[in-house]
């Protein structure tokens, strides 16, 4: 558990940096510069033309940070074993991670379908116009929300990184083993006072036949 490993932990770090920071990037820069121009029909083209370029370099960060994810765990799977926490913000980050990755896959199946739309007219890349198309103003619709759920997941997955860093300090490792011990150590304990309880509830039973 104290051996280093310094090169998954960057693919992990990186990969969510590039994530998270090419997500909110893309919200506010690509879509919010495709905007400002002033054909209404190339705004949406120009976003996608954005947003396609940016997908292999997206799609090679969350498989970096994937990599780093797995191996980290694997690594430190005696910790999370041993220490009482750690389990549980292990859970909390697959959740995330698995949200991230539905909603950007999701994203990136709208992102297609607008993009085959060629140029509607609209007032944005998230946003239709009286003019646009039925089908495009839906998957805009959907875009709108989605555009900003997708930091909001990876931002959270960086706060929980950071929280499960904190439990790798010493201090935080002796406490968390201490505890767990304590619960295992408790739990004979707990056991035995349900049976007592089920076994004077049978006695009663019986008695009062």
């Amino acid at each position: 558990m104290s051996e280093r490993h310094t090169a998954l932990r960057s693919m992990h770090d990186l990969g969510l940096a590039a994530w998270f920071g090419g997500s909110l990037m893309g919200a506010l820069g690509v879509n919010g510069a495709a905007a400002q121009i002033n054909d209404s029909t190339q705004r949406l083209p120009v976003a996608s033309a954005g947003w396609a370029r940016w997908t292999p370099v997206n799609a090679a960060a969350i498989g970096a940070h994937l990599a780093g994810a797995v191996g980290e765990l694997v690594t430190e799977s005696p910790r999370v074993a041993a220490q009482s926490g750690v389990a549980k913000m292990s859970a909390v980050k697959t959740a995330l991670t698995v949200g991230a990755l539905a909603v950007t896959g999701y994203s990136r199946l709208l992102g297609m379908r607008l993009q085959k739309a060629g140029g509607p007219p609209v007032e944005g890349t998230t946003k239709p116009s009286y003019q646009t198309p039925a089908n495009v103003a839906s998957c805009q619709r959907q875009m709108k929300m989605l555009q900003w759920a997708i930091p909001a997941l990876t931002g959270a997955l960086v706060v929980v990184t950071a929280y499960m860093g904190e439990q790798q300090k010493p201090g935080q490792v002796f406490r968390g083993m201490l505890d767990r011990a304590g619960g295992l150590m408790a739990a004979p304990k707990t056991i035995g006072k349900v049976a007592a309880v089920a076994a004077a509830k049978r006695h009663m039973a019986m008695s009062g036949r």
